[in-house]
């Protein structure tokens, strides 16, 4: 089993629990955020972001790594709740990583801020 089997099947869940196939908000969490709309699962998003930087702070002062791992876990499901309201899947984020393999993080930044000036002055 790997990771990515563990992610679309946690994707599979969460689309499970679309409102529109039956998530009832009253049971389901990840039904109530949907069923709440995108200010919800992104507030979540942003909260748990800010966890997982002061969990990796205070490793550098003797810190849990378990809370780090914790962390970075909820910010990944909150992340999946995302990806699945706007029609998106795990699958998705790991083409993108793969076709950033063996590039290089500077040129690919580099890269995206000339295509970033080039779409804005069309």
């Amino acid at each position: 089993m790997t990771s990515n089997d563990s992610l679309q099947r946690l994707a599979q869940i969460i689309e499970s629990r679309k409102p529109a196939r039956g998530g009832d908000p009253q049971t389901s969490y990840v039904a109530r955020l949907l069923h709440q709309g995108p200010d919800a699962f992104l507030k979540k998003i942003g909260e748990e972001a800010t966890e997982t930087v002061m969990a990796a702070k205070d490793l550098d002062r003797g810190g849990d790594p378990a809370k780090l791992v914790g962390e970075v876990a909820d910010l990944w499901f909150h992340s999946l709740i995302a990806l699945a309201h706007y029609g998106l899947s795990p699958a998705d984020v790991i083409a993108e990583l793969e076709r950033r393999e063996g590039t290089s993080g500077i040129e690919e930044k580099a890269l995206r801020k000339v295509q970033a000036r080039a779409a804005t002055e069309k």
